[in-house]
């Protein structure tokens, strides 16, 4: 039976992988991960390089000398999460087990797993990148512009070159496309997130990402399961969050970083609570931001007055 839960487990972690970077709004930062460097426990060292410029050439004495340095930032991992789900025996056996348990794990995955990253991700970010905030209560005569304006920003820094993602709010989004001269300025790009390639909408040559409202949230709770209250497990915004409208930035600025995300299986002989399947799930992920790449990445953010724009998020989508 061992084997038989190994296979199972290896099956269900393959599909559910798969689905997970189709569905994060955020999965794109997931490939930025490749330059980590990661040794165990709950340290990443991620590699910042940093270089003198051109200087006077000197026809006697030839190149002034220049230097480079390759330094590694130590960062901590933070989130560690994991669920625990039993199916009865009577209920699933052997045969019909991976047709339920893909059901149950891919409903928890689309419900419950996707919106708490997106989310935290985002939050992150807008913590990570406060200084560089921007607060503005979106008014459908001015969104457009506003929005126009931090892309513009942002490219000012970093040149024409360079792709930009604009994670936007939803709700947000659907103001802008209401404008009469929408379909003018929109052009469509191909857009890749590790393996998947996306037609996605593209203004002033910056691909435009919608993103669940809900998921759009400058702070969250993150249920521990144990507080009162907490019980039920998921995330719901904080009590002082504000709604983010956008984040403009690189779309190599952010660095998701995953080093759990993985099943365990046990079958009903082995499992010793109950006369049941026991199928585990954790996650155990990260994000940063370069420190010099700080200032590339535009958090623009609803008035505290105006985050009741959406209902507060209970972590599940139906």
């Amino acid at each position: 039976m061992a084997l038989n839960t190994i296979a199972y487990a290896e099956i269900l972690q393959t599909a559910l992988d798969k689905k997970a970077v189709a569905d994060l709004t955020s999965g794109f930062m997931d490939a930025n991960a490749g330059q980590v460097i990661y040794e165990g426990g709950k340290s990443i060292k991620i590699p910042k390089m940093s270089m003198t410029g051109l200087m006077d050439y000197d026809r006697d004495d030839g190149y002034t000398k220049g230097s480079v340095t390759l330094e590694y930032e130590t960062k901590t991992m933070t989130m560690d999460r994991g669920t625990g789900f039993q199916l009865d025996s009577q209920d699933v056996n052997e045969s019909n087990f991976i047709a339920n348990a893909s059901t149950v794990a891919g409903e928890f995955q689309r419900t419950q797993v996707v919106p708490e990253v997106d989310a935290y991700r985002y939050s992150r970010i807008a913590t990570l990148a406060a200084a560089y905030a921007t607060s503005y209560a979106v008014d459908p005569l001015t969104v457009f512009d506003v929005l126009m304006d931090d892309i513009t920003k942002v490219r000012d820094i970093v040149g024409e070159n360079e792709e930009i993602v604009v994670s936007i709010n939803g709700l947000v989004k659907g103001q802008i496309e209401k404008l009469k001269n929408f379909e003018k300025v929109v052009s469509i790009g191909d857009f890749s997130a590790g393996e998947i390639i996306t037609k996605v909408n593209k203004i002033n040559n910056a691909f435009l990402l919608p993103v669940p409202s809900a998921r759009m949230k400058d702070a969250y709770i993150f249920a521990d399961g144990k507080t009162d209250g907490q019980k039920e497990g998921g995330f719901k915004p904080a009590e002082d969050a504000k709604q983010i409208n956008w984040i403009i930035m690189p779309k190599r600025a952010a660095i998701a970083v995953c080093k759990q995300d993985k099943i365990k299986i046990f079958d009903p002989d082995t499992y010793q609570k109950a006369d049941a399947w026991f199928i585990g799930y954790r996650k155990y992920h990260e994000l940063w931001i370069k420190d010099n790449m700080l200032e590339t990445v535009r958090p623009n953010i609803q008035p505290a007055a105006t985050t009741t724009q959406t209902p507060p998020s209970t972590g599940t989508e139906g």
